[in-house]
């Protein structure tokens, strides 16, 4: 009875020291944001505040429904002090690449893939370390030009 008792208190403790054990490791779940993008050619946030090395999942919807060739859709995050407006300029002849210019790929943090309307995309991405605004926008041809940027600040 005794050996009984101690092969169970040993086995209770092995299994719970490893439960805490995988507890403790388990990183914690990005914060989710959800921004939609419609016909007006707006975001439905402007600004996002995030902390230092937080992870996010943004999830971009296109609520419009207009084609995809006229009204498409994309949400593009763009390294500290990108020229967001340079950017935006060499994005409307790159539609090969969703809009992502090959000599400006190295500005761009994170970003989704052009949608159309009705469709939804998401991205998780550590935010950077370094405090400051970081851009983002639509590269969608003419669409940074009427409005359709933010910045997420890092603090």
């Amino acid at each position: 009875m005794k050996n009984r008792i101690l092969f169970l208190a040993s086995l209770s403790a092995l299994f719970l020291s490893g439960l805490g054990q995988s507890v403790a490791l388990a990183a914690p779940a990005p914060r989710v944001i959800e921004i939609t993008a419609g016909d007006n050619m707006k975001f439905s946030l402007a600004s996002i505040e995030a902390k230092p090395g937080e992870e996010l999942k943004i999830t971009l919807k296109n609520i419009g429904t207009m084609p995809k060739e006229a009204m498409g859709h994309n949400f593009v995050i763009l390294k500290k002090g990108s020229d967001s407006t340079a950017f935006a300029t060499a994005a409307t002849t790159a539609k090969a690449t969703d809009y992502i210019p090959e000599s400006l790929k190295g500005e761009v943090l994170a970003h989704t893939p052009v949608l159309g309307p009705r469709k939804s995309a998401e991205i998780t991405f550590k935010v950077p370390a370094e405090a400051g605004d970081y851009p983002f926008l639509c590269s969608f041809p003419a669409h940074f030009m009427v409005g359709m940027k933010g910045v997420i600040s890092v603090k």
